[in-house]
C-alpha cells in the first residue's frame, strides 16, 4: 500500500495550537449583547461547505476544529511570497515543487453539554495511524492527518479526468469540499461519535485572524530556540504578534515530548483566545467584532447548516476555565508502510471519549466524611534554580518532576550555593516533603515563595534524582480521560492563561 501525500511538509504543523482560532472565531458572538445589523448579517454569511449533514446548533453538540496545512487559499492560488516569508512556509518556488500539502495538522474534537456552560476537548495527534472512512480513493489506512489531502487529491484528479476545462476555483473547491468530508468520517470512525460541525482554517487564515486579535498571551515553562520554527521565547507570561504565534504553535524540535507537547501549545492557545475575548473586553468592542468577521468571512470554512447565532446565545456562559482539553493517547511509535507514526488503540480511544464526552451519572451515595489524602501532584508548581556547576541540571530536574506529574515551574540559575534546598510556600508543605527527600534533604517554609509552588535550589553537589515518572499511558482498565503525562496532561487554564512546554 503507498500512501499519497499531496506534498512534503516544511512548516511542520504551524496549526497545532494556532488553529484552535477557527473554533473561536465560529463562536466569536458567544457572550456580546445588542447585535447590530452589520453583526447578525455577518454572522450568517459564515458557512460555505456541504461537505456534511450539519447537526443542531444548540444543546448537546460535538464539533470538529481543522487547521490545514496548505499554502495556498481557498481557490488553489500559491501564497504570496510576502505571506510565506513572514511566516516561514517556504518559497514560492517550493510550494510549485510540492512542498505543503493539505494535510489537517490540527484536529481538535470539542463537546459541548447541552446549555453551553461546559466544554471538553480531545486532541488528536497527527500521526496516529488509523483506517480512514469516506475517502476517495483507494487508499485505506494512513495517518489520520492525511485523510483530507488523500481525499482532495484523487478527487481533483478524478474530476479533471472528466471535464478537462473544469476552472481551479470549481477544482479546489470540490477537492477541498471531498477533504473534509474524509477528514470529519475517518474522525468518526476512531472516535465512534457523531460530529454535528466543524471549523476550518488554513494558513492564511490562522495568521489574519491572529493580526486583528493583536496576537494572544502565552506562558512557557522554559525558554526556547528553535531556528525551524523561528521560536525564540523566554520562559514565562509575555505577549506574542501573530508572526511570533505562528513559531509558538509550529515549534516541535527541542520540546521534551515534541509533537505532544505542541498539542499541549494548541489547547493552551486556544485558552488564551477564550481569555482574550472575554475577559478582556474583545466582545465589547464593535469595531473588532467587525474586523473579526470580516476576516472570518473570507478565510474561515464552517458547515452550512451550522446557526452560529444560536450557537452564541447557547455559548454565552462558556468561559476558559468551563473549557478542558486532554490528548488523545498512544500506544507507542512504530514505522509504517516507510513513514513514522503513532500506533493507537480505536477501541481504547473510544471508550474513553464516550465516556468523557457522555458521563454516566454518579450513583447516590451517603455521604460521608472524606479522608485525608496527600495532595496530587499536578497540585504543585515546581521551579527550579540552578546553583551548582552542571549545566542543564535545572532543566533536566523540572522535565522529570513534570513527568511525575508536577507543574512545571520557572527554571533558571541562583547565586551560587554548597547544598540544594526545598522551599515551599502555603498549600505545598505535603509535596515539597516528598519532593525533598529525592534530594536527602528537609523542605522548608519559605514565605517567599507563591502559594502552591515548591522551589529548588541546587547546590554543587546536586545530581539529578531517580525521580519515578508518571505512566504516559494510562491504564486501560479504565476510560477516563488520560490526565498526567505527556500524552494527559489535560490543560486547565488558571486566570486564562496556562502555562506549557
Amino acid at each position: 500500500m503507498r500512501s499519497v501525500r499531496t506534498g512534503t511538509s516544511l512548516w511542520g504543523g504551524v496549526g497545532k495550537a494556532g488553529y484552535g482560532l477557527s473554533c473561536i472565531a465560529a463562536a466569536v458572538t458567544l457572550v456580546i449583547s445588542g447585535f447590530s445589523y452589520f453583526v447578525v448579517r455577518s454572522v450568517n454569511s459564515i458557512g460555505t461547505s456541504h461537505a456534511i449533514i450539519s447537526g443542531p446548533s444548540i444543546g448537546a453538540q460535538n464539533i470538529l476544529v481543522m487547521g490545514l496545512e496548505s499554502r495556498r487559499d481557498w481557490n488553489g492560488n500559491i501564497l504570496p511570497n510576502s505571506i510565506l516569508n513572514v511566516l516561514h512556509a517556504g518559497s514560492r518556488q517550493g510550494v510549485e515543487d510540492g512542498v505543503g500539502g493539505n494535510d489537517t495538522n490540527t484536529l481538535i474534537l470539542i463537546h459541548i453539554f447541552a446549555g453551553g456552560t461546559k466544554a471538553v476537548g480531545f486532541s488528536i495527534p497527527r500521526d496516529d495511524w488509523v483506517n480512514f472512512a469516506g475517502t476517495v480513493g483507494t487508499e485505506q489506512q494512513g495517518k489520520i492527518d492525511q485523510a483530507y489531502g488523500v481525499s482532495m487529491f484523487y478527487q481533483q484528479q478524478k474530476l479533471k479526468a472528466q471535464d478537462p476545462s473544469m476552472s481551479q476555483d470549481q477544482l479546489a473547491f470540490l477537492g477541498n469540499e471531498a477533504g473534509r468530508s474524509a477528514a470529519v468520517a475517518t474522525v468518526e470512525k476512531l472516535t465512534g461519535v457523531h460530529i454535528d460541525h466543524f471549523a476550518e482554517v488554513n494558513l492564511d487564515g490562522f495568521y489574519e485572524l491572529a493580526k486583528v486579535f493583536g496576537g494572544v498571551q502565552v506562558c512557557l515553562n522554559h525558554p526556547v530556540h528553535d531556528a525551524n520554527s523561528g521560536a525564540d521565547f523566554r520562559a514565562g507570561y509575555q505577549h506574542l504578534d501573530a508572526e511570533q504565534a505562528l513559531a509558538f504553535v509550529r515549534q516541535r524540535d527541542g520540546l521534551p515530548n515534541g509533537d505532544l507537547d505542541r498539542t499541549h501549545r494548541q489547547q493552551a492557545f486556544l485558552d488564551s483566545v477564550m481569555h482574550q475575548l472575554k475577559d478582556e473586553g474583545v466582545l465589547g468592542d464593535l469595531g473588532k467584532i467587525q474586523a473579526l468577521l470580516s476576516v472570518a468571512k473570507q478565510y474561515m470554512i464552517t458547515d452550512s447548516g451550522w446557526n452560529l447565532l444560536d450557537f452564541a446565545t447557547e455559548m454565552r456562559s462558556l468561559t476558559s476555565g468551563d473549557l478542558v482539553f486532554h490528548t488523545l493517547p498512544i500506544e507507542g511509535y512504530e514505522t509504517i508502510d516507510g513513514q513514522d507514526a503513532n500506533a493507537v488503540d480505536p477501541a481504547y480511544i473510544k471508550s474513553i471519549v464516550q465516556a468523557t464526552f457522555f458521563p454516566k451519572p454518579s450513583p447516590h451515595r451517603q455521604t460521608r466524611q472524606p479522608q485525608a489524602t496527600s495532595p496530587a501532584a499536578g497540585t504543585t508548581t515546581v521551579d527550579v534554580l540552578n546553583g551548582g556547576d552542571t549545566a542543564g541540571l535545572a532543566t533536566q530536574v523540572s522535565t522529570a518532576l513534570a513527568g511525575a506529574g508536577y507543574r512545571a515551574g520557572q527554571v533558571g540559575n541562583t547565586t551560587s550555593r554548597v547544598t540544594t534546598a526545598v522551599l515551599y510556600g502555603n498549600g505545598a508543605s505535603a509535596n515539597a516533603g516528598k519532593i525533598a527527600s529525592m534530594f536527602g534533604v528537609a523542605a522548608a517554609a519559605s514565605s517567599s515563595v507563591a502559594a502552591g509552588h515548591v522551589e529548588i535550589l541546587l547546590g554543587t553537589s546536586a545530581t539529578l534524582p531517580d525521580i519515578a515518572a508518571s505512566p504516559a499511558t494510562p491504564q486501560k482498565t479504565s476510560s477516563a480521560a488520560p490526565t498526567t503525562g505527556p500524552q494527559g496532561g489535560a490543560i486547565q487554564a488558571k486566570d486564562g492563561i496556562p502555562c506549557v512546554n
